[in-house]
């Protein structure tokens, strides 16, 4: 069961002016469970992209990228998943039923092939089953709707135990502005993307220049900052449709409320981002790494990922075993080689309370085990850093590492 978290109503979910969504039954992997979705844009929207960093990335990620690199980001009129069979591994084949895909849904909604955007989840190494999904797509056609993301968001989903879904509105120059998403994840989780699809929209218009260069830094506060397994998926893409159906535009980023638009579609990929984590496959925590004190961001991420990904801190959270030591020894092979460990402090949180851990190179005075045991045995525990050199900081999400995550794994394709 996930961490603190279930999906909301479909009410709740509010519509995209612009954009609709269908799903259909297709039998990519698995009979009788909806496995294609498709995301119908209206023409003169802006959309973006953020890809796995993976060498071995996947032929639909590779499609996506020569596409919105052919249109600057913008006319893309359509996206398709498929979740059980990932395309990735399948060389020419692969590229080739990726193509495929595309020239058959434009042909159905009457575009250009390069208008479409491709991806695919599910097992690495086997080949798409292409007439299948192109079978399909009348069915996705037929079933697209504007308040179709709840439906979207069980379509995507592969190990995930619950769907994952998020939506907005704020208020901007006395016009309302909705941002919604959904997003898929629970295993191969790792910054740079993850085993995760993540697909924002919002009715707020945004340059295509704009919105690319903004993902990127939501990318960074966002799916870009959680980790499950620290293993980097082939496929992962999150990405950001901008329709300009509410009026309100934003071209430079200097306008009046682009901060806010900007802290809003933020706050909504965290929220998705977070829900992956906290279905982890085998999860029974979340766990926030917060670093501080840190000469730059990114010795701070690295720090945090050192110990978000780290096997023994983990089965120690799961364990609710406060074998702490654990923590300092990821913070000391981060690779920060002029690092001062008698000037860090560690503290560990929760609703049972905060205490000091760890100060002046080990074991703080105060501290006791229970105090520690007694947090974590909380669902949702943060542990906070101090570096004590700078003024850089940097968060990460995670969760424990729990025997039913070598189950999970150990019966994926099964």
């Amino acid at each position: 069961m996930p961490v603190n978290y279930q999906t909301p109503a479909p009410d709740a979910l509010h519509p995209v002016a612009g954009i609709r969504l269908g799903v259909a039954a297709a039998g990519i992997r698995k009979k009788d469970r909806t496995d294609l979705t498709v995301i119908a844009v209206d023409a003169g929207a802006s959309v973006a992209g953020v890809f796995t960093q993976n060498r071995f990335c996947a032929a639909p990620v590779q499609v996506c990228r020569a596409h919105l690199a052919a249109h600057g980001n913008a006319d893309m009129r359509a996206l398709v998943i498929n979740t059980g069979i990932a395309n990735a591994g399948t060389g020419e084949q692969g590229l080739a039923a990726s193509n495929t895909t595309c020239e058959a849904l434009a042909a159905l909604l009457e575009v250009d092939a390069s208008q479409i955007l491709p991806f695919s989840t599910g097992v690495i190494l086997e080949p798409l089953p292409v007439d299948k999904l192109v079978a399909g797509l009348p069915e996705a056609i037929a079933d697209l709707a504007a308040n179709n993301w709840h439906a979207a968001a069980h379509a995507i989903m592969t190990t995930d135990t619950v769907a994952k879904a998020a939506s907005h509105q704020i208020s901007l120059n006395g016009k309302t502005i909705t941002l919604t998403g959904i997003s898929k994840g629970a295993g191969m989780i790792k910054p740079n993307m993850a085993t995760m699809l993540g697909f924002m929209g919002t009715d707020a218009g945004v340059a295509p220049e704009l919105l690319a260069a903004t993902l990127k830094t939501i990318a960074d506060e966002s799916f870009n900052a959680i980790t499950v397994d620290g293993d980097t998926s082939t496929n992962d893409s999150f990405v950001a449709i901008a329709t300009g159906k509410s009026g309100v535009q934003f071209t430079t980023g200097q306008e009046a409320g682009w901060a806010e638009f900007v802290a809003a579609f933020t706050a909504l990929a965290q929220e998705l981002a977070q829900a992956i984590v906290r279905d982890g496959e085998g999860a029974t925590k979340l766990i926030t790494v917060a670093v501080s004190g840190g000469k730059t961001r990114e010795e701070c991420r690295t720090v945090a990922y050192a110990v978000g990904h780290s096997p023994l801190v983990k089965t120690a959270f799961f364990a609710s075993d406060p074998n702490l030591g654990r923590i300092l020894a990821a913070i000391g092979y981060a690779g920060i080689a002029d690092l001062d460990v008698d000037n860090i402090r560690v503290w560990l949180a929760s609703q049972s309370g905060e205490t000091l851990v760890a100060e002046h190179g080990g074991r703080a005075a105060a501290y006791t085990e229970v105090q520690g045991a007694a947090i974590m045995a909380d669902a949702e525990i943060t542990v906070r850093i101090d570096l004590a050199r700078g003024n850089a900081q940097a968060t990460v999400w995670t969760c424990d590492l729990s025997y039913d995550y070598v189950k999970i794994n150990a019966d994926y394709r099964s």
